[in-house]
């Protein structure tokens, strides 16, 4: 798996996506799209997919299937991943990771054109079974990124059932430059909250913040 363009699925602004870390993701979210595949192997880095032709003015969605930035994978593998993305510097990239503090450890490593990004699904941890750090751990870590002039971005996909006004709390105190809310598309069976709710907080939000809102959430909002 080299360089893939994007079918548009979670980011329609992204046009490919490259995955040369590869295997299981130590978060082990309940609801990962990789689980489709059954059980993956230990995580690896791809040598062959280091090798690949990156291009240039392209929108890279980086590490789409594992979470580069998860405390089990080995800072040199960032590394080399980071400094391949420096050498085609023409390109725009996404970073985005339920570790987001982690990104702190390389931002003199990163390519000059990034968004940073973190999920914030809901703020119940009864509904979603990881070992990623805390919602309101993710929020701080982007927080500080919004501050120091990074795009940030939060992603709201998919949105489970919340309560408004601490996942309001959680989401505003990240600053994000913009927020992606988005619906499950996989067929999980997630409590999702009320079209009112996600009106709710829309209203909030877009006084404060951009917002991006995926095609899927029609599903709930009808």
């Amino acid at each position: 798996m080299s360089l893939k363009k994007s079918t548009g699925n979670m980011y329609d602004w992204v046009t490919h996506m490259w995955s040369p870390v590869k295997g299981r993701c130590k978060h082990d979210c309940s609801y990962c799209y990789m689980k489709r595949w059954g059980e993956l192997p230990p995580i690896h880095i791809d040598e062959k997919d280091l090798m690949t032709n990156l291009g240039e003015e392209k929108i890279i969605f980086v590490g789409h299937t594992i979470d580069l930035f998860a405390d089990d994978v080995p800072s040199e593998w960032i590394e080399r991943v980071l400094d391949k993305c420096r050498k085609y510097s023409k390109n725009k990239y996404l970073f985005q990771s339920k570790n987001p503090s982690r990104f702190m450890e390389f931002l003199d490593k990163f390519p000059p054109n990034i968004i940073f990004g973190t999920t914030i699904e809901t703020n119940r941890t009864i509904y979603v079974e990881s070992k990623a750090p805390t919602y309101i751990d993710r929020a701080k870590a982007i927080g500080e990124l919004s501050n120091n002039g990074y795009e940030t971005i939060v992603t709201v996909e998919p949105i489970f059932d919340f309560d408004l006004e601490p996942m309001l709390d959680i989401i505003i105190s990240a600053k994000p430059t913009w927020i992606n809310i988005g619906a499950d598309s996989k067929g999980h069976k997630i409590p999702e909250p009320s079209k009112e709710k996600i009106a709710s907080m829309i209203q909030v939000l877009q006084s404060k913040i951009e917002i991006k809102l995926k095609n899927n959430l029609k599903r709930i909002m009808m």
